[in-house]
């Protein structure tokens, strides 16, 4: 196990044949084609294909469900005249020889939540066992069995409910391997002035990966069958570990292929951080710690309004706008397209400003957040007051997703700064409380949604944008970006 110590005897074993300043200056010359930006690409890639596997069956369950797709029929042409998009998707749907179960709404909610199932206890010992053995093989590992599993989902619909439910769980559980050990390898990989651009690029994946299963999703149901969306997206995701396994590496001192000059960058910009994993973890420093219970409520409070937006835009699109299936799928993806670009673009600035020393860097997590979290709720409050005009609701709905990308160089990845060397674990931390929020605001949503039709929606993007001010009210009165004390040596408080 490394420590502080070996670090800099590293940075000193490498060949010194160019000064601190001219490593980064080539370093920055490089930009998009060093390793570390190749790094970040490949878990762009892991992230989308990890999040097409979360949404598929969502967008398959329609084609799969018979009372699904006859309750959807029913209450489009009650409420306008079929079009020629919905006749041609009904009749594509009915010649589709996939097979069609009759699982009851009970058993749908169940088998489309049962992957947050194995969510709520698997990341903080996933995010701990990363840090302290390496993320390479946990984050490969999670990503190849959930790739797998995504295969054999049209075989366990056949055998029966509870055997795709314990799939449905297990893949869950694999997810989370990737999308939290994947935080464990910023702490090597990634330098203080590049944290925010790299993580970024590599959690656009997921905005991407929604997009494309939203666009997508409806056209394979209709064109080849429902399985199909299981081995494409399943397929992608395996030809991804055939990249993952040859390519990555924990650390750029182990990396074959890695410049002198790349290495001695990252080696020598990390060299003032602590950021080697312990056994021993500060749990009672963790939990007095008001910078951390900062950013673990923001997470909380964002990731409400994310889930009620990401759960029910599809819904609201449909029987809000009266969409078909075919519009509804398109128009839902749109935002999730936009948050993707300005993720990467939020990065981008969110460094320029702290390598310009524009801002310092808690100014610069407290001011994204703060733009973030005020225009991406405030703007879905109108929403129900434009329903009328389609594409107001879409503007709204496309400036909310564009603004609340911003966080993800704000708060949401302020862990890394305060505690570099417990990040995966922290990472784990926070998942768990993203789930929960998850696994809370869809059903609270949709209790108001069934207690009031008429004024449902108001009361749902009303909730969700003051719940999210909340936390960002308490993230700007206690966040700090500094390390914290509990973080630069270890404990004897074990885990």
């Amino acid at each position: 196990m490394s420590t502080g110590a070996d670090t800099k005897a590293r940075v000193g074993a490498i060949p010194n044949d160019s000064n601190l300043n001219m490593a980064q200056e080539q370093s920055f010359k490089k930009g998009f084609c060093s390793l570390r930006h190749g790094l970040a690409f490949i878990l762009h890639l892991c992230n989308f294909s990890i999040y097409t596997q979360q949404m598929n069956l969502s967008i398959a369950i329609t084609a799969m469900v018979n009372t699904t797709v006859a309750s959807s029929q029913l209450n489009a042409s009650t409420e306008r005249p079929p079009t020629d998009s919905q006749d041609f998707g009904n009749e594509t749907l009915q010649a589709s020889k996939a097979p069609v179960y009759d699982w009851t709404p009970e058993i749908q909610g169940i088998l489309l939540s049962s992957l947050s199932y194995g969510s709520f206890l698997a990341p903080i010992p996933t995010g701990y066992v990363a840090g302290v053995f390496g993320a390479k093989y946990v984050v490969g590992a999670g990503l190849l069995i959930s790739s797998v599993l995504t295969l054999f989902t049209p075989l366990a619909a056949d055998a029966g409910v509870a055997l795709l439910i314990v799939l449905r769980v297990i893949q869950g559980m694999a997810q989370v391997m990737v999308l939290t050990g994947q935080y464990s390898m910023w702490v090597k990989w990634a330098p203080p002035l590049e944290r925010s651009q790299l993580t970024t690029i590599a959690g656009s994946g997921s905005m991407l990966g929604t997009f494309l299963v939203l666009i997508a999703g409806g056209l394979l149901c209709q064109n080849l069958g429902w399985p199909y969306i299981f081995y494409i997206f399943g397929g992608i995701g395996c030809a991804c570990c055939l990249i993952w396994f040859p390519l990555v590496y924990d650390d750029p001192q182990n990396h074959p292929f890695i410049s002198t000059g790349e290495k001695r960058y990252i080696v020598c910009s990390l060299a003032e951080e602590d950021c080697s994993p312990g056994w021993s973890l500060p749990i009672k420093a963790m939990v007095k710690s008001l910078p951390l219970w900062a950013i673990v409520v923001s997470y909380f409070c964002e990731y409400w309004l994310l889930s009620t937006v990401m759960a029910y835009t599809p819904t609201y699109i449909s029987s809000v706008l009266q969409a078909n299936l075919r519009d509804s799928g398109i128009l839902s993806a749109l935002p999730f397209m936009a948050g993707c670009v300005c993720i990467i673009l939020g990065g981008l600035l969110a460094d320029f400003l702290l390598s310009r020393k524009v801002l310092r860097l808690v100014t610069i997590r407290k001011l994204f957040t703060a733009i973030g979290v005020l225009v991406s709720s405030g703007i879905l409050v109108p929403l129900p007051w434009v329903r009328s005009s389609r594409s107001t609701t879409m503007a709204f709905l496309v400036i909310s997703s564009v603004f609340c990308s911003l966080c993800d160089s704000g708060a949401l990845i302020n862990f890394l700064d305060i505690a570099p060397r417990y990040a995966g674990f922290l990472k784990g931390l926070l998942q768990v409380f993203s789930h929960i929020a998850g696994g809370i605001a869809p059903t609270v949503a949709g209790f108001f949604l069934s207690q009031d039709p008429e004024f449902g929606w108001r009361n749902v993007f009303l909730l969700a944008a003051a719940i999210d001010v909340v936390g960002l009210l308490f993230y700007l009165i206690f966040g700090q970006a500094e390390v914290q004390e509990w973080a630069k040596e270890q404990t004897f408080t074990h885990f």
